[in-house]
């Protein structure tokens, strides 16, 4: 790896395993249905990949986690998830979009994962049942039950198991189960990982704590299309930072 400079501090070139995603919206089935009824769907034409950490933010509903999914499905990555269960109303476009987008590689294919924490109970319990056979299944993971930890605790033993090597990895909003304390692990394990191995990341957060990675490049789904901005410009950091100067302030007018 190659010594460069950001804003004062001395990085390493990274070699980008995903570069650039196009929306094909030539293509799309519909404008009728989500998420191809999205403007910010309709309105992106590609976004760039030029750091090893990269995070979508934007309020619920924008579209964030739907492209994350639609990302690991071109790209081949398993995501796990619990058996079907029967909805009131089903929309048959809502995991198609991987279909009408394109995703250019810098070079050979990763592999990678796919970590959501409203489906990583599901991970942890099949682990549990493959232990049962082998007990070695769970030396990859400290040796003990993810099921028999905290949420925090479990979700902080696979982060540090799974980035260790190469790979393309996508997070959906792993701060939920995470203590401020433990975000900020998170984010010095994320720094440790990418300055020796060629590891990228994908994030949906809307945690301040996690964009603070330095250089990071970040990219609101609240504008149209997609736009790149700085930490200081999110929303998640001037409403914290306002908060924390003022909480009378924010208090008086929830009442």
């Amino acid at each position: 790896m190659e010594g460069i400079v950001y804003r004062g501090t001395v990085h390493y070139s990274f070699l980008m395993h995903i570069k650039a995603l196009q929306f094909l919206h030539d293509e799309y089935p519909t404008d009728r249905h989500y998420p191809f009824n999205l403007d910010i769907f309709q309105k992106t034409d590609c976004i760039s990949f030029s750091r090893p950490v990269t995070f979508f933010i934007g309020e619920n509903g924008t579209g964030k986690s739907t492209l994350l999914r639609a990302i690991a499905k071109k790209c081949n990555i398993h995501i796990w998830k619990e058996e079907g269960r029967q909805r009131y109303c089903y929309n048959k476009y809502e995991n198609e979009l991987y279909r009408y987008i394109d995703v250019e590689w810098t070079g050979r294919r990763v592999t990678g994962s796919f970590f959501a924490s409203e489906t990583f109970r599901h991970f942890a319990e099949i682990l549990d049942e493959w232990a049962i056979a082998d007990p070695g299944a769970l030396n990859y993971f400290g040796d003990a039950s993810l099921v028999d930890r905290s949420h925090g605790q479990s979700h902080m033993a696979f982060f540090a198991s799974r980035y260790d090597s190469e790979g393309l990895f996508l997070l959906d909003e792993p701060e939920n189960a995470l203590s401020p304390r433990t975000q900020i692990e998170l984010l010095k394990l994320l720094r440790k990982v990418t300055s020796g191995a060629d590891l990228q990341f994908l994030i949906a957060t809307h945690s301040p704590i996690l964009l603070a990675y330095p250089d990071a490049d970040i990219y609101s789904f609240d504008t149209k299309p997609i736009t790149r901005i700085r930490y200081e410009e999110t929303e998640y950091y001037k409403l914290y930072r306002d908060f924390l100067n003022n909480r009378e302030k924010y208090l008086e007018s929830s009442s």
